[in-house]
């Protein structure tokens, strides 16, 4: 009987070991629990926070493209503007240029006007031919320098290449030898040169 009791006492020793143990193993796990729980809370809280934190800060798309529509019509206005001033500022000065030059050409021409009228009165008063035929020389080539200087020069047709580009074809005629074929073999009206543009086309015949 003595055995049987002490053998009773441990196993109770033991029953109570187990329970406190297991009572520990509670307490630490409900501990665990809480701090997990505590963590979770913390980061639920903080992703709070950023979420607060970024809101505000966030902007509608639509806007900025808005914005940008906006910035992008003021620089087309601008430059319009721009454009719009530079053509009629380039015109007016293309125009006075063109009434400068008109009245450049003008009055180099006038003094030779002057000595026309002064042949026609000595054509009613005089009746010395070779006397009037020197003075309307003299006039032609004062004419003639003046348009020179200007920047007119004739064009050279006659024995020439037939060219489209500077000659107006207005008839074609055998050619008198094999070399004038396809070459001008007469000048009915002289072509001109102004600045080296073709201001006047040559009018010619053709050898065929």
């Amino acid at each position: 009987m003595p055995k049987n009791t002490d053998s009773n006492i441990d196993q109770d020793n033991i029953n109570e070991m187990n329970e406190e143990n297991f009572q520990v193993d509670t307490d630490n796990a409900a501990n665990d629990s809480s701090a997990d729980a505590a963590k979770f809370a913390n980061i639920e809280n903080e992703t709070d926070e950023i979420k607060v934190e970024i809101a505000p800060d966030e902007k509608d798309p639509i806007d900025g493209y808005k914005a940008e529509i906006a910035e992008l019509k003021d620089k087309y206005l601008r430059l319009y503007a721009d454009f719009e001033n530079h053509r009629r500022r380039t015109a007016k000065e293309k125009l006075e240029m063109i009434t400068a030059a008109s009245a450049d050409m003008v009055k180099s021409i006038l003094p030779i006007v002057d000595d026309f009228e002064r042949a026609k009165v000595s054509f009613d008063s005089s009746t010395e031919i070779e006397a009037l035929k020197e003075g309307v020389d003299l006039i032609y080539t004062k004419l003639y320098k003046t348009l020179e200087s200007k920047g007119l020069k004739p064009m050279i047709s006659k024995g020439e290449v037939f060219d489209v580009e500077i000659h107006e074809s207005i008839a074609q005629f055998p050619a008198p030898s094999e070399d004038l074929k396809g070459k001008v073999i007469d000048e009915i009206e002289k072509g001109y040169y102004l600045n080296d543009k073709v201001i006047r086309y040559a009018k010619v015949i053709v050898g065929a």
